[in-house]
Parts: structure tokens; sequence; C-alpha cells
């Protein structure tokens, strides 16, 4: 479909695996990569929002495909989200859609890396086994 058009649902959820349809999907796992290079801290004037989605970026799963090039083009895009966001005007649409640009082509978006036949195996959480102590101190009062 490439960049435009519906989002492709993930894998697990399609109905027809037998169908080829492009290239096969990018699996990774989600959550931090462990050997990300040194990167530069954000700046301590940006505004919090970009400070936030800057270092959230080093969070997420898809930071395993960046290269240097790529967390140069992170710093540039919060560096315009923070001057938009400290500005006393309000933002207008060129503007907002020249950085959601940005964003895209960093695929922030689950959206973004569908689109790119990239999908992050999200973590299984672990299932909790109820607690049964509530049921023992009970049986506790009615046999004692």
């Amino acid at each position: 479909m490439g960049a435009h058009g519906p989002i492709p649902k993930r894998s697990e959820e399609r109905r027809r695996r037998n169908k080829d349809d492009g290239p096969a999907v990018v699996q990774a796992a989600s959550g931090p990569p462990e050997d990300l290079p040194d990167l530069p801290d954000p700046d301590e004037l940006w505004h919090p929002i970009a400070r936030d989605w800057y270092l959230s970026l080093q969070e997420s799963g898809q930071a395993a495909f960046y290269q240097p090039s790529d967390w140069a083009v992170a710093r540039y895009a919060a560096e315009l989200m923070s001057r938009g966001l400290m500005s006393d005007r309000p933002p207008n649409g060129q503007y907002v859609a020249a950085l959601n640009s940005v964003m895209t082509s960093l695929l922030t978006t689950e959206g973004d890396r569908r689109r790119a036949r990239i999908e992050l195996e999200r973590k299984k959480s672990s299932p909790t086994l109820a607690s049964v102590s509530p049921l023992d101190a009970y049986r506790d009062l009615a046999s004692g």
C-alpha cells in the first residue's frame, strides 16, 4: 500500500496468510534495544513535550533500526516541535504537516510501522495468579 491508504492489520489479525501481498513483515521486539549508540542528550532548552518525545524514541522498539542519521533527524524534529510549542503564535497547518512528515519518516506510530511492514512484538504479560490467602483466612474463621 505504501505510505498512504488504510493501515494494514497486524500479521496475527490477518485471515488470509497464504496471499502474497508484498515483502515479508519484519518483526522486532518491542522495548529499547540493548545496543543503542551513545546518543546526544536532549537539549535543556527544549519544551518538555519535545524532550519527552525524543527520549521516548530511545525506549521504542523501532530504535533498533535507526542509524546515526535517523537520530540526527529525530533531534531536528524535536527542535522543530520545541520551537512550535514555545511560540506565541498557534501552529499553522503547513508547520504541523511538515512535523508529522518528519515523525512519519522515523516510524514513530504503529500505523507508520505497519505501512513500512515492520511490526514490534508486544511484550507478553505474565498472568498473575489470584491470591488464595483471603480464602484461607475465611476458612480459618469458619472452622475456628
